[in-house]
């Protein structure tokens, strides 16, 4: 059997970041919980403790990361679905 880039998906990556690997429920999941995070940040924390800017800013990086997951997987599963619709259609692009 040929070794294409499909094959690869459950390798890991020797140098992944931490989020290399948590698929779209672990994005989803990303997602909430910065949300989470930044409400806890803005309605939990004092305003004369310290300053939450870090606290947001990280929480702020969780979700960005989470729905560059979830776009991603959207993506991938769109021009999957679109390729297997083009072969079934006798319409092979290269």
């Amino acid at each position: 059997m040929a070794s294409d880039g499909h094959d690869q998906a459950g390798r890991s990556h020797p140098q992944a970041p931490w989020w290399w690997g948590i698929g779209p429920v672990g994005a989803f999941l990303l997602v909430v919980a910065g949300a989470a995070w930044e409400l806890w940040v803005f309605f939990g924390r004092s305003a004369s403790a310290d300053t939450p800017a870090p606290l947001a800013y990280q929480a702020s990086k969780a979700i960005a990361i989470g729905l560059v997951l979830l776009g991603g997987t959207l993506l991938q599963r769109l021009r999957g679905r679109a390729s297997a619709t083009d072969r079934a259609n006798g319409q092979d692009h290269g």
